[in-house]
């Protein structure tokens, strides 16, 4: 009877645990960083993560099988943007300060080349359709660049562009401009503003997840704390779901219809979202106050959260598994 029950309350525990989105797998140690950090990328081939620290004024390397800290590079100037492009190996760090986007040979580590767009750059992403690397910068634009650091044309918004996502199979890129409460829609092909959604129930819209299949946008909100869902086919908002404060990044998991969504309350929120409709949080994962940003690697099945330095705790990258809903 005593076996009998220890293996049932072993299954209990198994199923328990299966039921958690988010399994905390391990801590990596930057103990030489300080201040914000921004945004990552990854190198699915090599392993690693490369991390902003936006305050630290460095790119962070970590080693995403030996989760550990590799290496720091020095000489950015408030690096927010990071995006690894598979085909050319190569980098693209974006910074405030001074409005560069620095290309690096993501082997060595040098830079091959410095291309100066403006003030502010910020937000960088792959247009992989097109070959281009799409870089938000000042006081509203997009630059479009070639892997060779070719400059390939702008468009100029209507304010300080935040996150912005592109569809793979379509032709639009959704921008969000929390300076005029709106979502600016770019036809990629034209490299034109072709609409404008207005009209939010709520303010200060950051970050943004897509999903294309499904034709939905999901737009992070700070005032009040709220993700808005908006059909890309209308522009109108179909739902909307209460989140945690401060938010900088969102994620959609397509293989199991989730979204993880960070924020510097200090709580990742997962959410399900099966039907927009009836949204609802399947957990919301303690991490630190100040944590606003991280990276959703759906091949390993893992969620990266960059942590700053706070008081006594040094910088870190918290590792979480990611399970269940499939």
């Amino acid at each position: 009877m005593k076996t009998i029950l220890l293996l049932m309350l072993g299954i209990a525990a198994v199923k328990a645990e299966d039921t958690v989105p988010l399994v905390f797998k391990t801590a990596v140690s930057l103990p030489n960083v300080e201040g914000r950090i921004d945004h990552l990328s990854a190198d699915l081939a090599s392993h690693r993560i490369f991390l902003s620290a936006l305050g630290n004024h460095s790119l962070e390397i970590i080693d995403a099988q030996s989760l550990r800290s590799l290496k720091s590079v020095a000489g950015f100037n408030e690096p927010q943007g990071v995006l690894f492009d598979k085909d050319s190996k190569r980098l693209f760090v974006a910074s405030a300060g001074d409005g560069t986007v620095k290309i690096l040979d993501s082997a060595t580590m040098r830079t091959i080349q410095i291309l100066r767009l403006g003030d502010d750059a910020d937000n960088v992403r792959y247009d992989a359709k097109r070959g281009n690397i799409v870089v938000g910068f000042g006081s509203g634009a997009l630059a479009f660049l070639k892997a060779d650091g070719t400059r390939n044309g702008d468009i100029v918004l209507s304010g300080h562009q935040e996150s912005f996502q592109l569809e793979k199979e379509g032709h639009r890129v959704f921008v969000n401009v929390p300076d005029k409460q709106e979502i600016a829609v770019i036809d990629l092909d034209g490299k034109s503003v072709v609409d404008r959604w207005k009209g939010w129930s709520a303010q200060r819209n950051f970050p943004m997840a897509l999903d294309e299949k499904n034709h939905r946008l999901f737009a992070g909100f700070r005032t009040p704390a709220q993700i808005l869902v908006v059909d890309t086919n209308t522009g109108k908002m179909t739902a909307s779901a209460d989140i945690v404060g401060d938010t900088d990044d969102i994620f959609y998991d397509a293989a199991r219809e989730r979204l993880y969504v960070i924020g510097g309350e200090g709580f990742v929120d997962v959410l399900d979202v099966k039907d927009s409709a009836r949204m609802k949080r399947l957990a919301r994962i303690e991490v630190a106050p100040g944590a606003r940003t991280g990276l959703f690697v759906p091949e390993w099945n893992q969620f990266f959260v960059a942590v700053p330095k706070r008081g006594g705790r040094p910088a870190e990258v918290r590792v979480f598994n990611v399970q269940g809903g499939m």
